[in-house]
């Protein structure tokens, strides 16, 4: 039938109750149960976020069974540095087109969670500890996947940011803390790209599950955002099947072997569960289904084109870190190439996402065949052993070199999903023999491979960091052509390196015990190092390139806004190098209204621009009124205060090239709220109540003798001083101008009565 005349609730009125629950679990680990003699067919799902992980047989979700062969494209971790819409909107179409070959319905992806520390297993998963960009990312990921009539499954719903105890763990949010990090990035994806699915989280929200949790699933996802599809569950984080439903999660996955189904019978006919409730669900997943079987074809799994794409989304992504001069590396140089990534690239992370890929580019496979190259393993890229022998034949060679590159990074052992890491260190074999190298090679450089930030106790020891991060199956390659220069490194980080862990704002409160506090509240990755005024490793947004960028002549849309405007910065960027290369503009806003306690700056847009030598190109970013906003935990709902707006436009969160200053003339206010121990000073901060704070202030004053009252002589008077007179003025309540016999309680109250309507 075709799906214009396909009618769902006539076809769910023909279903059983049995063939109703039935619909709202899997029929095996990757199927979703089908009814014959009704048509409706039984489609698969499948992981993963960055390249298929199709499983036939004995299927499983921590990648322990082989999969189909495909392409592993670069990680979230490593695809966010590029900083570009384009790149990861092709990516998906890719995905998209792998799935439709393999007749896959719904690719388990993209993984949004936040990266809250730098421990957590799975962060090679996600996007960033920025819930702008990890929006942006994931917005374009769905889009390019969706584009081939193949849904996505957008995840975890809602703040999973740690594998230990994930199944079962309550993370303690505050409402402003949900809203303004771990929610936008999936409240984004699902208004700018509405994705097929969300799959809800292990996890307990403030003692709440995820898979029963009303206002997270209904409440704010559908109610507020408009989701259309429907929830799935994390494969086995249903606490209870009917609450579940009842709170929106659509299906339980994988099989529940008929446990759940048969809760959900049982639920209607005891008459606890209402069966529209049940009806709406089936509804939900049926649109979905035959959105994808009604427009099933035929595709070509094309390998060799998508790993093609895959080497240059790596190049796109990987960061240069630091360069001193050294890179890229000359052919008529004698290069000592060292480690044992260089040969067994780490490419991917372990667990759900793991992908069989058909190829795997070493950076080796490309650099062997260059006449002064040499390759000493001096490690292992699997274990933390210091080979004496091994060490000394690598320490030789760079000396004998021009210069030596050091491929480094996590084995698999020291990162994966499941569980977190204990430290941010690169195996101490590692360490300590970059050091000795260091000691023998001025010229040295360091490859990192890894899924998360490392501490880097030789930082300045070396002239140049390349971070490749998880490259996927062509990373290798990647590598090579950007240290020799074919391609120009234009990658940014995704998230800051902190100089050690205990740096990290989540340090004490990450990973323990059966509840998980947040205490560190907005202040996450960036918007935490720069509040503190905190020395990091490398900041949010810093990447390097072969060629240098100026920037110039930033203005506005509009010097005014109001709360309902779009705004759009402009700035004229210029590539001043010798070589062609792409920069990253970003924007970050700073409120200077003062109204709230807010990060130093937060970004809110970005734009990837490619410049040929001498080029100059006007980049335009539009910001959006929820661009100025923060979320006010009174009002439930975003709020926008009136006053000045500074725009910082620069190459990184640390890189500030430009700034321009906006006035917000916002009709948005906060409501009063006046009592007794309201203060005068919060009188006088507010203009509709600055005429009443200043008459009290006038009393104040004139009981006191006032700022020019005669101070007594001696140590009276040096524990007097106008600063102290003042301050206590300020902080006074109400009540202070009752006892001391300035006012009555009745004169007072009398004069907050006046502004009663202004307290709605």
């Amino acid at each position: 039938m075709e799906k214009s005349k396909r009618n769902l609730k006539a076809l769910i009125a023909q279903m059983t109750l049995e063939e109703k629950a039935g619909m709202c679990s899997g029929a095996d680990f990757w199927h979703l149960k089908g009814v014959e003699r009704l048509g409706i067919p039984s489609v698969m799902v499948s992981d993963g976020p960055h390249g298929l992980r199709k499983q036939e047989e004995a299927g499983d979700h921590l990648g322990i069974n082989d999969s189909i062969r495909a392409v592993c494209f670069p990680p979230a971790a490593l695809s966010a540095c590029s900083f570009d819409r384009q790149l990861v909107q092709e990516m998906g179409e890719r995905i998209g087109k792998e799935a439709q070959a393999e007749n896959v319905s719904v690719v388990l992806g993209p993984a949004v969670n936040i990266k809250r520390s730098p421990l957590c297993g799975r962060n090679f998963e996600y996007y960033s500890e920025d819930p702008y960009l990890s929006g942006e990312m994931a917005a374009a990921c769905i889009s390019g996947i969706q584009s081939q009539r193949v849904g996505t499954s957008i995840k975890h719903f809602a703040a999973n940011n740690q594998e230990y105890n994930r199944m079962s763990c309550s993370s303690e949010v505050d409402d402003r803390t949900l809203r303004e990090i771990y929610l936008p990035a999936f409240e984004t994806a699902v208004k700018k790209a509405q994705p097929k699915t969300v799959m809800c989280s292990y996890n307990q929200i403030n003692g709440t599950f995820a898979s029963e949790n009303h206002w997270l699933l209904t409440e704010v996802l559908r109610e507020e955002w408009g989701f259309e599809g429907y929830v799935m569950s994390d494969w086995g984080a249903v606490n209870e099947r009917v609450p579940g439903l009842a709170a929106g999660l659509d299906l339980e996955m994988p099989s529940s072997g008929g446990v759940g189904d048969r809760e959900i019978v049982q639920a209607v006919k005891d008459g606890t569960l209402d069966e529209a409730v049940l009806d709406r669900a089936v509804e939900r997943i049926l649109r979905v289904v035959f959105d994808y079987a009604d427009n099933r074809r035929e595709e070509a799994f094309d390998l060799e084109g998508d790993h093609a794409f895959a080497k240059r989304a790596a190049e796109e992504s990987m960061v240069l870190l630091k360069n001193e001069g050294m890179l890229p590396l000359q052919d008529t140089e004698n290069v000592a190439v060292i480690g044992g990534f260089a040969k067994t690239p780490r490419f991917q992370g372990g667990g759900s996402s793991h992908i069989n890929s058909f190829r795997v580019d070493s950076a080796w496979d490309s650099l062997s065949g260059r006449a002064n190259v040499t390759y000493a393993q001096g490690f292992s890229a699997v274990e933390d052993i210091y080979d004496e022998a091994l060490a000394k034949e690598a320490v030789e060679a760079a000396k004998r070199a021009d210069k030596a590159v050091v491929f480094a990074g996590l084995p698999d052992s020291f990162e994966s999903e499941g569980y977190d890491r204990k430290h941010m260190r690169l195996p101490q074999c590692q360490n300590r023999l970059i050091k000795e190298i260091a000691c023998v090679q001025p010229n040295l450089a360091v490859v990192l491979h890894n899924g998360s930030p490392v501490e880097m106790p030789w930082l300045g020891d070396v002239k140049a960091i390349l971070e490749a991060y998880l490259g996927g199956q062509a990373g290798g390659s990647a590598v090579a052509d950007l240290l020799y220069g074919k391609a120009n490194p234009s990658g940014r980080l995704a998230e800051t390196f902190p100089l050690k862990l205990q740096d990290n704002p989540s340090y004490l409160n990450f990973g323990e015990g059966d509840q998980v506090e947040y205490r560190e509240g907005v202040f996450v990755g960036y918007r935490y190092y720069e509040k503190k005024d905190m020395q990091v490793a490398f900041p949010f947004g810093h990447g390097l390139s072969y060629t240098t960028f100026a920037y110039a002549n930033i203005r506005l849309s509009a010097d005014t806004a109001t709360d309902k405007d779009t705004v759009t910065v402009s700035v004229d960027v210029t590539n001043t190098g010798a070589v062609s290369g792409k920069e990253v503009v970003q924007a970050y806003v700073k409120d200077l209204t003062g109204m709230a306690k807010r990060p130093v700056k937060e970004l809110k847009g970005f734009e990837k621009v490619s410049l040929q030598p001498g080029e100059t190109k006007t980049v335009e970013i539009t910001l959006c009124p929820r661009s100025f906003a923060w979320y006010h935990i009174g009002l439930h709902s975003w709020f926008i205060g009136s006053g000045k707006y500074e725009i910082l436009v620069g190459s990184s969160s640390a890189d500030i090239r430009q700034s321009i200053t906006l006035t917000m003339q916002s009709a948005q206010r906060l409501p009063l709220h006046l009592h007794m121990n309201t203060t005068i000073g919060e009188l006088l901060a507010d203009d509709r109540t600055r005429e009443l704070g200043k008459k009290l202030k006038q009393k104040m004053d004139a009981f006191f003798g006032g700022a020019g009252a005669e101070v007594p002589e001696g140590a009276e008077g040096e524990a007097i001083s106008d600063e102290m007179g003042e301050a206590i003025a300020l902080a006074a309540p109400l009540r202070n101008l009752s006892g001391f016999g300035i006012c009555t309680k009745e004169q007072i109250l009398e004069m907050l009565a006046e502004y009663e309507t202004l307290s709605t």
